[in-house]
């Protein structure tokens, strides 16, 4: 199943999918769909949460990033996600430094590990 999960998606920032696409992960298929979102201070949050449905639903995808303070637009559905593939990351941008307190993922680890 996870042989078929070649790409990387990105919801993200202008400067960090620009830096991501030059790096070459830019990804158009054959029904016209990108792997890759541009959040700006228009972008409604609705748009953001389909984007992410839209990528952790596909079996082509094998890892989500989401800048971190996109994720926090969407917080209780990023909570939610539990499925393995996509692998979701949070990431930092250019202006928001990251911050291991808020990232879904890290918290359920050290739940994990009893941290």
């Amino acid at each position: 199943m996870a042989a078929n999960r070649t790409l990387i998606s990105v919801i993200g920032d202008e400067d960090t999918i620009t830096g991501l696409l030059l790096a070459g992960i830019g990804h158009i298929n054959e029904q016209q769909k990108k792997n890759f979102l541009i959040v700006d201070s228009k972008t409604q949050v609705s748009t953001i949460e389909a984007a992410f449905q839209e990528y952790t639903e596909r079996k082509d995808i094998a890892i989500l990033l989401i800048n971190q303070h996109i994720a926090e637009k969407i917080r209780p559905t990023v909570d939610k996600y539990q499925q393995a593939f996509p692998a979701l990351l949070e990431i930092p941008s250019k202006d928001h430094p990251y911050d291991p307190s808020k990232d879904s993922i890290l918290k359920r680890v050290q739940k994990l590990s009893g941290d």
